[in-house]
């Protein structure tokens, strides 16, 4: 056992002289290129850990952000969520909106690397797509990623540069569905030869190549020479020469690195350092207005509590008249003041979040406490249960909200628990059917109302599909299976409307609040941008001596 223990230092010893030799490395580079020390490497935290660095696997934004520096697909979005080329110059879709055909540039190389032969890269061909999807579909594999191709009846290389894509029905979404990150191209030598460990020997197109992952201590990705993007001068993206991730896992040890000039970057807002920072109205405190860079903008993310519809008769929950007290009986406005600093929009006008076409500003639910106490003395009269418990299970990250919404409701007659359990947990509990409440957030993948009324199609209960809630309404299934079919845009958003004033009526859920994207960055870094769905674009950034007038 002491040989074993004394085995594992050294390796743990000789990955961090590894991790310092690179480091040094990175730094003597820098310094031969320009008088400043680090004014090449990007540094941010990545407080939940990275689980894997292979697209297949890109399900939630720790892994998204890092796969997004290594890996292209067909499309990607921009800043404002317009569909643009990226290794897929143009394409045409038929009449029937079926069919997309899709042609390819002829300048794209996979990073270097000794499986490619003497050249050490080849170029992507369509061929690499096919290799690429079907490895999405494959049973094996078991990417999460699968359902993004459900609708596609098959694909095909027509030819090196020609890749063609036939939809079962029409999609209009499907371009948007195209950009996420489980889309990108992977080279099958390099799947073949890592097998199991791709995950940690990611080769791709991105503007950043894989160097170094000591998994919960450090990531460092470099610059990719052969990247085929230019800026509108000519010069080859990307700018900077590496991105050096951490993993504290504390969010306050975070916040203090970065306000010591150690990380150029910190995305969020946690309540462990929130009223430093911030003042209750959302704006940057005045002692660090000089110091650091804040971008706040609208954010595809709804936050809201969920009703599991499925459990016990008995459970208070199961009653419409319940669910509307609880969605009347708190001060949404208040919540957002006072425990997010303003940041944040409170969630009154339904499911669907602000920055979505189809978000309307219909009329959902305000804080109405006298209404809702008689929702709920006409509950006890119709039940004769004349003591009715909830309980809200949520993790210690949003326990402050809960405790808040708890107490509300008890001025309303409805006796509240909150019970904090693991993210994990609360994952499998809300995915099972385990939990009466649970407190729930939901990130656009794409940017399409689809993505939201999609959790309440009756077809896609859990685990098969997004609908925690196991909500059904024969009129909301017929409305989501029409909308899914429609091109016309402004029709297909009409769709969605209807369908959200049915959530808001039913109830399955409790809307808490839309969410913003709130970045903060040193005041050296240039062209970060800020986008709806919090997609990290490191390849036009830019770092400037700090002491450089511009």
């Amino acid at each position: 056992m002491q040989i074993k223990a004394i085995i594992k230092i050294r390796e743990r010893r000789n990955k961090l002289l590894l991790l310092f030799i690179l480091l040094v490395s990175i730094s003597s580079c820098t310094k031969k290129k320009s008088s400043y020390t680090d004014n090449q490497v990007f540094r941010y935290n990545e407080h939940s850990n990275i689980t894997s660095l292979d697209p297949a696997f890109a399900k939630d934004q720790r892994n998204i952000w890092a796969v997004n520096q290594l890996y292209n697909g067909l499309v990607q979005l921009d800043d404002s969520l317009n569909v643009r080329p990226d290794i897929a110059k143009s394409w045409n879709t038929s009449e029937d909106g079926k069919t997309y055909q899709f042609t390819l540039r002829n300048d794209v190389q996979f990073h270097k690397h000794g499986l490619f032969g003497k050249d050490s890269t080849r170029k992507v061909s369509a061929n690499d797509f096919e290799y690429s999807f079907n490895r999405l579909l494959d049973k094996n594999v078991a990417s999460p990623g699968g359902w993004v191709l459900q609708n596609v009846r098959d694909f095909k290389a027509k030819n090196d540069s020609v890749f063609t894509i036939n939809l079962k029905q029409p999609f209009p979404p499907f371009l948007g569905l195209l950009a996420m990150k489980y889309c990108s191209v992977v080279p099958k030598e390099a799947v073949d030869y890592f097998g199991n460990t791709f995950r940690a020997n990611p080769i791709g197109t991105g503007p950043f190549q894989f160097k170094l992952w000591v998994e919960n201590t450090k990531l460092v990705l470099r610059k990719n020479p052969f990247f085929y993007e230019k800026d509108i001068k000519g010069n080859q993206l990307p700018y900077l020469e590496a991105v050096a991730v951490t993993f504290l896992p504390d969010k306050q040890s975070e916040f203090l690195q970065f306000i010591q000039g150690n990380l150029d970057f910190m995305k969020s807002l946690d309540a462990s350092y929130k009223d430093d920072i911030l003042n209750t109205d959302g704006t940057l405190k005045e002692k660090y207005a000089d110091k650091i860079t804040m971008q706040t903008g609208a954010y595809l993310n709804t936050e809201y509590l969920g009703i599991y519809l499925d459990g016990e008769e008995e459970t208070p929950t199961k009653s419409k008249l319940i669910r509307q007290a609880i969605n009347y009986g708190f001060d949404r406005e208040k919540m957002i003041k006072f425990l997010r600093n303003g940041i944040g929009t409170p969630a009154t006008s339904g499911f669907i979040p602000k920055g979505l076409p189809s978000f309307n500003n219909q009329k959902g639910y305000s804080y109405q406490a006298e209404k809702a106490k008689k929702i709920v003395e006409e509950y006890k009269k119709e039940t004769g249960n004349t003591s009715p418990k909830i309980t809200i299970t949520t993790n210690s990250n949003y326990l402050d909200l809960c405790e808040f919404i708890q107490r509300e409701l008890q001025k309303i007659g409805l006796e509240t628990k909150v019970d904090v359990i693991p993210p994990s947990t609360l994952r499998q509990g809300k995915a099972s059917g385990k939990l009466p409440i649970f407190r729930a957030s939901w990130i656009a993948d794409y940017p399409d109302a689809e993505n939201y009324v999609s959790l309440f199609y009756s077809k896609n209960f859990t685990p098969n599909g997004p609908n925690y809630t196991h909500f059904k309404n024969d009129k909301f299934d017929k409305l989501y299976e029409l909308s899914i079919k429609e091109i016309d845009l402004l029709k297909r958003q009409k769709f969605y409307q209807q369908m959200d004033s049915i959530i808001i009526n039913e109830a399955p859920i409790v809307p808490l609040y839309y969410d913003e994207v709130i970045r903060f960055s040193q005041k050296n870094v240039k062209d970060l941008g800020i986008n709806p769905i919090d997609l990290l674009n490191l390849k036009r950034v830019k770092k400037i001596n700090k002491n450089k007038k511009v």
